[in-house]
């Protein structure tokens, strides 16, 4: 597809592929949000010095809004509104060391925060906070800071400030929490979010890590919570990278091998799961994946632990690799429990879903200056320049609403991107042509005679292979785009899964090797100015591609991974502003930010 490079040219191909004519044609629109934000009501997020920006700022910086920066006190905004977002603070102590600073005598009048403030008032906050740290890895609550009038309390203000902010049709506010998981420092965190109306979300309690460790528990309470009041749930795994090898395990918490109980209870509650977020991407490791010369991007291996230890990369920690492990349990057990999707978000402590490189705010609040990001005590060993600007999540649903984007969720036709609006869609059947790839109504063409992300192609005809179409559009006020790629994994014969990265269209007319590969596009970065041009790159891509290694014996998964151009990294920016040598940061000045659809499956 040849480059355009006139920006209304762009503007106005954005919108008529994906603006109120696609929403007429097809059944869904694009709409982007970020699934796992955290404010001034966790614990981890107050004690690194966000005081002041709640659930209320949190909505109104996700709406556009200028609000005021907890830390620097500046007014900040950002550059595009999201359509939706999910406040998710700790469900561990929500709120509680919030209330006791300010002296809440729902928290305050209790033996425990008499005592925490007995501390806090000798100037030992820190001691205070570990107090309620240890006692969440003791499993051990601290009866005044996680009573239920408290936790009710707190939970009824944050379900009434989603109910505020949502506006169906235009934005939608979902309520949510974490569920923070995390034996040995093991990262096995989950989002939770509801579309339940706030009347009924004020029913129960959010589920915590209090309550169990065990996911299977967590999937015992939605599924008996759900059927109890007639609500539906949402369950997302993140940040994957660090969980030591346990969020993909091959067996359950208790060291059981999975069973297709498991999976079955597994794959109800968790359609999606966070591939990319600040603290690094998880789609696959360069140690994992030695053949794919994307690999190695954004990883981040700095383990939640006081001592600093890094994390050694696991297959069960990553999503390509947790994708091929599906679908070697699903041939065993007859259920496949990684059969999931992937989505973005910011996992922010600031209360801002900021994922932008030339407006990014940092994890937490001490983050969002460059001076700051030299310093290694806000998270042990880690710099603030490691952390990502990451990441988003689009969703293709058939309206802005809550119930709407819930079922696109469930139905996995969500896709996640570092934090580039990327319009992206991705179809599979067994009748696309090359034609197809060049219609004005893609879309429509891909529903009607294929499955879309997320779904399944099955009933493979004789002597036929797989077709797939996709489109890709830049984001509009971003850069340009590289190439699509779609990357393959499969089961053999012998139960052995192997990995494959195609590139299937590159941009400014480049060609596929005979190796399969395209050449670089380019780096258009001034490392000076932190300047990038477009004059590289295409605006939109769009192609179909058959996989000729196809063998309809044999289990397999796709899935789409786009890259723009290379652009200025957030530590490159600061340290121009900082007037040091880029290298100094310990990262690369430029990145290919990228998207990732989720899978399309193939069952023989």
């Amino acid at each position: 597809m040849a480059s355009s490079h006139n920006i209304c040219a762009i503007f106005f191909t954005t919108i008529a592929v994906y603006g109120v004519a696609a929403a007429q044609e097809n059944p869904t629109l694009l709409l982007w949000g970020d699934t796992h934000i955290h404010t001034s009501f966790s614990l981890d997020a107050y004690a690194l010095a966000n005081r002041s920006a709640d659930p209320d700022t949190a909505f109104r910086y996700a709406k556009g809004y200028p609000v005021v920066h907890p830390y620097t006190k500046a007014r900040i905004q950002i550059n595009t509104p999201l359509d939706f977002l999910v406040v998710s603070d700790h469900a561990e102590y929500m709120g509680a060391i919030l209330r006791l600073y300010e002296r809440d005598p729902i928290v305050a009048d209790t033996p425990a925060g008499r005592r925490l403030l007995s501390l806090i008032d000798q100037g030992r906050d820190r001691d205070a906070i570990w107090a309620l740290i240890n006692s969440i890895k003791d499993n051990a609550p601290l009866e005044g800071l996680y009573s239920d009038t408290l936790r009710q309390t707190v939970w009824q203000e944050t379900v009434d400030t989603a109910e505020r902010h949502n506006v169906p049709g235009a934005f939608t506010a979902l309520s949510g929490w974490e569920w923070s998981s995390a034996p040995d420092a093991a990262n096995l965190h989950r989002v939770v979010f509801t579309p339940a109306a706030g009347d009924i979300a004020k029913q129960f309690l959010p589920y915590s890590a209090l309550d169990s460790a065990k996911p299977e528990d967590l999937w015992a309470w939605l599924d008996n919570t759900s059927t109890a009041l007639n609500i539906d749930f949402v369950a997302i795994p993140h940040n994957s990278n660090l969980s030591k090898g346990r969020m993909f395990s091959l067996y359950d918490f208790d060291g059981a091998p999975i069973s297709a109980g498991y999976a079955r209870l597994r794959v109800r509650w968790e359609p999606v799961i966070e591939a990319t977020q600040i603290k690094g991407d998880s789609e696959t490791h360069a140690a994992l994946s030695p053949n794919d010369e994307f690999a190695d991007f954004e990883t981040f291996d700095h383990l939640l632990e006081i001592n600093a230890t890094r994390a050694v990369p696991d297959a069960g920690d990553y999503a390509r690799t947790a994708l091929m492990r599906g679908l070697k349990i699903g041939a065993s057990t007859g259920v496949n429990p990684y059969k999931f999707g992937l989505s973005g978000a910011t996992d922010s402590h600031t209360s801002m879903a900021s994922a932008e490189e030339n407006n990014f705010w940092g994890k937490f609040p001490r983050d969002s200056t460059p001076e700051n990001s030299r310093d290694l005590t806000v998270t042990p060993g880690a710099k603030g320049w490691d952390m990502s600007a990451a990441g988003y999540t689009g969703v293709w649903a058939t309206e802005n609403t809550r119930q709407a984007i819930t079922q696109a969720f469930k139905r996995k036709e969500v896709y996640a991107t570092t934090s580039p609006r990327i319009a992206l869609r991705f179809f599979a059947g067994w009748n696309f042509k090359p034609r197809h790839a060049n219609a004005k109504n893609i879309a429509a063409i891909g529903y009607k005679k294929g499955v879309p992300m997320g779904a399944d192609l099955t009933a493979a005809p004789a002597a036929k292979a797989p077709s797939f179409l996709v489109h890709a559009v830049k984001d509009p006020k971003g850069a340009n785009l590289d190439r699509i790629q779609i990357v393959k994994g499969w089961l053999d014969a012998n139960g052995v899964t192997h990995e494959k990265v195609y590139d299937i269209v590159g941009a400014d007319g480049r060609t596929i090797n005979a190796l399969g590969k395209l050449p670089p596009v380019g780096n258009s970065v001034n490392l000076k100015t932190g300047a990038y041009t477009n004059d590289i790159g295409d605006a939109q891509l769009a192609t179909t591609w058959t996989d000729l290694d196809f063998d309809a014996a044999q289990s397999a998964f796709y899935y789409v991974r786009v890259l723009q151009i290379p652009t200025p990294r957030h530590s490159l920016l600061d340290a121009i502003a900082l007037q040091m040598d880029p290298e100094e940061t310990g990262q690369p000045p430029t990145i290919q930010e990228r998207a990732y659809s989720s899978p399309i499956w193939y069952t023989p």
